[in-house]
């Protein structure tokens, strides 16, 4: 039996996904939760061979979960599960260590495949994404410039940013003023959603 850990933050889609699996004759869901920072604990307990993350969740997003169940526990075979098919973050996925990356409208027997390959030791990772990944490219924004657009992203003054990240508004100008050429945007929160967009946040 392969042993899989969910984590989804809707416990409708998690119960969904639970069930779906669960109709596989070599497929065990051995534990569900819903939010980042739950995943490591849950993995130690009950010692999954592949786990399902979905990206956008509390206290702890997938992608940062992933990092931290790979490193503690580089067996587990992770495979991020995301309404959101975005290049960026297919590329930050694969960096956080996943070995699968497929979208939640994928047919139930794309997702039951993706589990059976990924335990196999492949990887597996929805074609469109993939394509679309390539022709975006990587995030062009640095670790820095990333961290000020989030901050920035809800309006707030430089002055605001500047507080929030330990930085001098002159810095925080100069991240604001590069991210935003990188990403061909006008304003602050245009470049922040644009980034979004693109999965780079």
């Amino acid at each position: 039996m392969i042993r899989v850990l969910l984590a989804d933050d809707q416990a409708l889609v998690r119960g969904a996904l639970a069930t779906m699996l669960g109709l596989e004759p070599d497929i065990e869901v051995v534990a569900q939760v819903g939010s980042g920072d739950e995943v490591l604990a849950a993995a130690r307990e009950h010692q999954p061979d592949v786990a399902l993350l979905d990206v956008q969740m509390p206290v702890m997003d997938g992608l940062t979960a992933a990092a931290a169940l790979h490193r503690a526990m580089p067996a587990v075979r992770i495979v991020i599960c995301t309404t959101f098919g975005r290049p960026g973050y297919l590329t930050r996925a694969m960096a956080a260590g996943a070995a699968g990356f497929v979208v939640k409208d994928s047919p139930p027997e794309q997702l039951a495949d993706a589990v059976r390959r990924v335990h196999a030791g492949l990887r597996v990772v929805d074609p469109a994404l993939a394509a679309e990944s390539l022709a975006t490219g990587p995030s062009p924004l640095t670790p820095r410039e990333r961290e000020v657009l989030i901050a920035a992203a809800p309006g707030g003054t430089v002055a605001d940013v500047a507080r929030q990240v330990h930085l001098s508004e002159g810095t925080v100008r100069n991240h604001l003023s590069s991210a935003i050429g990188k990403t061909g945007a006008r304003t602050s929160p245009e470049a922040a959603r644009i980034a979004e967009e693109r999965g780079w946040l």
